[in-house]
């Protein structure tokens, strides 16, 4: 199964959050700048994120964007089921459709799949990991990591 660039970003900007102290604002665009994508698409994917409690967008002159809870409260399979439209195949077309067991063998697998990221959470992905904080924060104008 391949995840779509929606929620790879998503996962990738709440990975980026995750490593700043706790509370800290960022903005869009710097997110954007981290990966190399566009700031629209990643207005987009923060807007869903935000939508759905995993980041805290704070408006104003000194806002920016945060993670909405900490990060051993964010279990990475919910992030994928609330980012990832599941359905690998549209059946709804298919002349076999009433008699076919592809489908369910593909949604078992789906469940499967995330499941298995149900067992990782943002603090499990980031915490202790020294390599992913220094490539991350070295990326950022005046950031020092030990």
């Amino acid at each position: 199964m391949q995840l779509t660039s929606f929620t790879d970003y998503g996962l990738r900007a709440l990975i980026f959050m995750a490593t700043l102290p706790e509370g800290q604002l960022t903005s869009i665009s710097e997110v954007a700048n981290i990966y190399g994508v566009s700031r629209n698409h990643m207005v987009k994917i923060i807007h869903q994120l935000s939508r759905t409690g995993y980041v805290d967008a704070v408006r104003g002159k000194n806002g920016g964007i945060r993670l909405g809870k900490p990060g051993s409260e964010i279990i990475v399979g919910h992030v994928v089921r609330h980012m990832e439209p599941l359905q690998l195949v549209d059946c709804t077309e298919c002349m076999i459709a009433p008699s076919c067991r592809l489908k369910i063998a593909l949604n078992e697998a789906v469940k499967c799949f995330v499941k298995e990221l149900d067992n990782y959470t943002l603090a499990d992905l980031v915490d202790t990991n020294q390599p992913l904080y220094k490539l991350l924060l070295t990326e950022r104008p005046g950031s020092a990591v030990e």
